[in-house]
């Protein structure tokens, strides 16, 4: 299979936008929208089919090798997208101590899908984006020759460009444009293919994450300089990445129970939760359409 040819995935593009009715935001005078970019393809939904797809065409069919942890979605579309166009997958885990531990279901599927999994210890991961140490990595690997790197959740300048995508998708439909963020990829692409008149809001996952900096540094490298108009709100971390306290699962509970949407729980929920609370404040005022981006679905509703 020509790496090339993606389209032969079949992608679903655009992703449909669907209204919602939810008095949380019409009591406010607010709209909300569901852009549903975990319908773009079962294997690589949403941000990672658009993350992924410029940087597996510049790969040409080489061995990709990325990084993520333990319960990295994109570790785990990296690996699918191997599988389904036949190039050879290398996942460089963070942390260590899962070595010779069994798998959970995440590195698991990583592993069904043909990666090879590589763990480091946390503070040699953090600096795998320095040269001298991503070159040591690669020689112990053996991958030092033609391997095409791309960073922790896919985001480098390729992935911002990709997502531009999604904000041309957008434009003119949402006044705000709402999507949780992991590593900025996303924010940077969705904010610079809006253009005039709409804003781009993420909601970060982790705490502590120096956000606002690594998007900024990759508009820079992706579109030379600021593009479009984005912010970050960092209160619905919920306490860092892979936190689900019972509050954030009765929420997305709920939202399941309210619109029929499975929620996945790590990006998505927090998201949402921010958006309502949000609207809550009155951030959003009278006559505001507000689209949330949703990146991806629960692991146990993907295959349905």
């Amino acid at each position: 299979m020509n790496v090339f040819d993606l389209a032969v995935l079949r992608p679903r593009l655009p992703s449909p936008l669907e209204p919602v009715a939810d008095e949380r935001f019409a009591r406010h005078g607010a709209r909300l929208l569901l852009k549903r970019d975990d319908l773009i393809h079962a294997d690589l939904p949403g941000n990672k089919w658009r993350k992924l797809a410029p940087n597996l065409r510049a790969a040409a069919g080489r061995p990709v090798l990325t990084f993520g942890g333990a319960y990295s979605n994109h570790l785990r579309a990296t690996a699918a997208a191997g599988r389904l166009l036949g190039f050879p997958t290398v996942g460089v885990v963070r942390g260590d101590e899962l070595a010779g531990k069994p798998l959970n279901a995440s590195l698991a599927a990583c592993a069904a899908d043909g990666m090879r999994l590589h763990f480091v210890d946390r503070a040699t991961y953090r600096r795998t984006s320095e040269p001298e140490v991503l070159a040591e990595l690669l020689e112990r690997i053996g991958e030092r020759e033609g391997c095409w790197v791309v960073p922790e959740g896919g985001s480098n300048a390729l992935a911002a460009q990709g997502c531009t995508e999604l904000g041309r998708e957008l434009r003119g439909r949402a006044d705000v444009a709402a999507v949780a963020c992991g590593t900025g990829g996303t924010l940077a692409g969705l904010a610079a293919g809006l253009g005039d008149g709409a804003r781009a809001l993420g909601i970060p996952v982790l705490k502590g994450a120096c956000l606002g900096e690594r998007t900024a540094a990759l508009q820079q490298e992706a579109f030379g300089g600021p593009a479009g108009d984005w912010s970050l709100d960092e209160r619905f971390h919920f306490g860092g990445y892979a936190r689900v306290p019972p509050d954030l699962d009765a929420f997305a509970q709920d939202f399941e129970a309210r619109h029929g949407l499975p929620v996945e729980r790590l990006y998505v929920a927090k998201m949402l939760y921010g958006l309502v609370v949000l609207a809550g404040e009155g951030a959003f005022p009278p006559g505001t359409t507000v689209a949330a981006v949703i990146t991806g679905r629960p692991q146990s509703a993907a295959s349905r």
